[in-house]
């Protein structure tokens, strides 16, 4: 596979084959996210041959995965009809895959219409990961997300028409101390508004390349305390409608692990944050932490 710097995929396609078509984000604003920062990971599409060369790849040394997950950031920026002739490639080449995920931002799934999201679906990509963050205007404003509260739920419910399996992240702690109620509280309302198929809840980790992490340095951004942090999870949870999905905050960033469904787990996750809140159960060493 001809892989370019740092490759970031969701916890959920371990087993995916990682298929690089984009390399970095075409955002890449965000002002917590150093993960695309690096000079060789300046924006673009990578050469059809390239992708041809790894799909061939794929065919000869993969056949045990059954998903393909299309990396880096956001490759839903590529143009309409080339992504459905490289779903539709995928899926001749590889036809024991079931399903092709991918990353994508409001922006980049607001430029399409529900029908031509529904022809992705029916090329083979049937789960979509949008980055919320937040719920809170502010906060989404402040860390230079490029997109409000209102064109994040336009754009999750987007996918939801065109039949495509969303997965929403949130983040806890991005609107700091000074906005942490706020940010649990408006999370919680976006969420329930959108009704994605699959929350997944990380926790913020300040990083020195990043400007939140020089403005935690600086003074000038204050992140939550552990109280803190466990307060916000229970807010959003406690906070969202009763609607199925799928609810993780089993990433390696987070404390303790959450892992379920809604609402039918909901009392038995707020039972498990009070009991972190209250000491009892034991949390995840810092040095145990990542990305």
């Amino acid at each position: 596979m001809h892989y370019q710097g740092n490759i970031i995929r969701p916890p959920s396609e371990a087993n995916a084959i990682i298929l690089q078509v984009t390399v970095g984000c075409s955002h890449n604003r965000c002002t917590f996210c150093g993960a695309y920062r690096a000079p060789e990971q300046k924006f673009h599409i990578k050469d059809d041959r390239i992708i041809a060369e790894d799909i061939a790849f794929a065919a000869r040394y993969c056949r045990r995965q059954k998903t393909v997950f299309l990396a880096d950031g956001d490759a839903l920026i590529i143009p309409q009809k080339r992504l459905l002739d490289l779903c539709r490639k995928i899926r001749a080449e590889l036809p024991w895959v079931r399903r092709i995920s991918i990353y994508a931002n409001s922006r980049d799934i607001l430029k399409r219409t529900t029908q031509e999201l529904a022809e992705l679906k029916q090329a083979g990509v049937g789960r979509i990961y949008m980055g919320l963050e937040s719920g809170h205007d502010l906060t989404l404003q402040a860390i230079c997300k490029g997109a409000t509260a209102s064109e994040m739920i336009e754009a999750g419910q987007r996918v939801r028409e065109a039949g495509i399996f969303l997965s929403v992240t949130c983040l806890l702690g991005v609107g700091g101390t000074q906005f942490s109620r706020q940010h649990a509280e408006d999370t919680a309302t976006v969420l329930s508004t959108m009704r994605p198929s699959q929350i997944a809840v990380l926790t913020l980790m300040l990083l020195e390349n990043t400007e939140l992490g020089q403005a935690a340095a600086a003074g000038s951004f204050q992140l939550p305390d552990q109280v803190g942090l466990f307060r916000e999870l229970r807010t959003l949870l406690a906070g969202l409608e009763d609607f199925r999905c799928q609810f993780q905050a089993n990433h390696a960033s987070n404390y303790f692990t959450l892992d379920g469904r809604l609402p039918k787990d909901r009392k038995a996750f707020l039972a498990i944050i009070d009991q972190a809140l209250s000491g009892a159960v034991a949390l995840k060493p810092e040095g145990l932490r990542g990305l």
